[in-house]
């Protein structure tokens, strides 16, 4: 095993402490000197658990070999996996050097590791190439990743020969990229002191859809457009979703990447206190072949804040602009996102040039070029998203009338009418099934 991961070429870079290179000393070992089987044995339990849990993490199930080794052909971003994301399989001479690396995944595929476990009286490499993994909800793991490593594991598996295991790898590439972001939906992204820029996946996003939020059709249609001319290359704008809490701002941008992610957009979820991080982030998405929307919930600033700064360089007004293939996507409950006083009107203000001080607080919101406007909804809207939402619950045994009474007791104790309040009262009612 040890020779034939040492002859890999584009697919070298696995890390060092890499389950399978890890494995791969083990055997160098024992084939030098057999006779330390009690160090061998540990190390060999050890690389398990690890087995194990990436197992548990991605849900991997029946080979978990199979799906391990799938697993580091469909994340590892090298020259040849890049170019097939953004172009799939060409006639160069690289090809040559894929079809080689594929040539030694192909056999590790089916290693036989019945001669190591008979000489050391282990039985544990065989039993994860044949496992059943205990039933998981699916918020334990991502199932969107796990898929997909079962499917080109179950095709590698099958595969006769390596130009299929070719085929079956670009034509991945090209459908759905290569590393986290081909995998991955949605991510936050951590730079703790010391450490380079980390984008952290997230496993389990809510899988709300546009449909999901009732009403606001308007409201959803000016997204869709701009989502939609976006994901096909074209113009689209910046999007400022302001208004009322509650009102179904986060959730519209929740349900965008879920309708669009198999179209090849991808979603980052960027925190105020990052925001001196945005030109690295932009820097390491920028050339590949994926659309962005960095997405910032709940924006505002206090007067004494001054982040927003580095949020208006990155929009409009730096040295270097924006790529095509990154949009930024707001929430807010304030319109104008800057925290403005009585002191900023000229009758107040005591500042010489008042007119740049008002300036320099809207020049935020300026630059996004759609700004959608949700505002609470009236009685009569909000009687009708409970009437609509209690329909998708058929326990709910109220009629029209009971269901509207119940729910305006229910928003005068809870925030007032909302799509929120809605959806908790309506939460509520399944909680003691009437």
């Amino acid at each position: 095993m040890y020779k034939e991961i040492s002859k890999l070429l584009l697919y070298r870079e696995l890390g060092e402490d890499s389950i399978l290179y890890n494995v791969a000393e083990i055997y160098k070992d024992w084939e030098l000197n057999r006779s330390d089987s009690a160090s061998l044995i540990t190390r060999i339990y050890q690389q398990v658990k690890r087995l194990l849990d990436v197992a548990t993490s991605y849900g991997f199930n029946k080979n978990l070999w199979q799906d391990y080794l799938a697993f580091l052909l469909i994340t590892n971003e090298n020259s040849f996996t890049l170019t097939c994301e953004k172009v799939g399989a060409g006639d160069g001479s690289v090809n040559t050097f894929a079809k080689h690396d594929y040539e030694i995944f192909k056999r590790l595929f089916h290693f036989d590791f019945s001669h190591i476990e008979k000489d050391l009286g282990i039985d544990c490499l065989t039993t994860v190439t044949n496992y059943r993994s205990l039933p998981k909800k699916e918020q334990m793991y991502n199932q969107n990743v796990s898929q997909k490593v079962r499917f080109i594991s179950d095709s590698i598996s099958a595969a006769t020969d390596v130009d299929e295991v070719f085929q079956i790898m670009t034509d991945f590439y090209k459908a759905y990229g290569v590393g986290m972001f081909g995998l991955n939906k949605a991510f936050r992204i951590s730079h703790e002191e010391g450490r380079d820029l980390e984008f952290i996946p997230i496993n389990n996003t809510d899988r709300v859809v546009l449909d999901d939020l009732v009403g606001y059709e308007i409201q959803k249609k000016k997204l869709i457009d701009n989502t939609e001319a976006f994901v096909a290359g074209r113009s689209a704008n910046n999007c400022l979703l302001f208004g009322d809490s509650g009102t179904g701002k986060s959730t519209c941008i929740k349900a965008i990447i879920n309708q669009y992610y198999d179209q090849g957009l991808r979603m980052i979820e960027i925190y105020k206190h990052q925001f001196k991080d945005l030109s690295a982030v932009i820097s390491h998405i920028k050339n590949r072949n994926y659309r962005f929307v960095i997405y910032m919930d709940d924006l505002s600033f206090e007067e004494f804040e001054i982040e927003y700064k580095y949020l208006k360089a990155v929009i409009e007004g730096g040295l270097e602009i924006k790529p095509d293939n990154v949009l930024i996507y707001a929430t807010s409950n304030r319109r104008h996102l800057i925290k403005e006083t009585w002191k900023d009107r000229d009758d107040y203000n005591v500042e010489m040039h008042q007119s740049d001080t008002m300036q320099e607080k809207l020049s935020l919101v300026n630059r996004f070029g759609v700004t959608i406007n949700f505002s609470k909804p009236s009685k009569k809207e909000f009687d009708n998203i409970v009437l609509e939402l209690a329909k998708r619950h058929p326990e709910i045994n109220l009629t029209e009338d009971e269901l509207k009474l119940e729910a305006n007791k229910w928003e005068m104790a809870h925030g007032g009418v909302s799509g929120r309040t809605a959806q908790q009262f309506i939460n509520y009612l399944c909680g003691i099934a009437i």
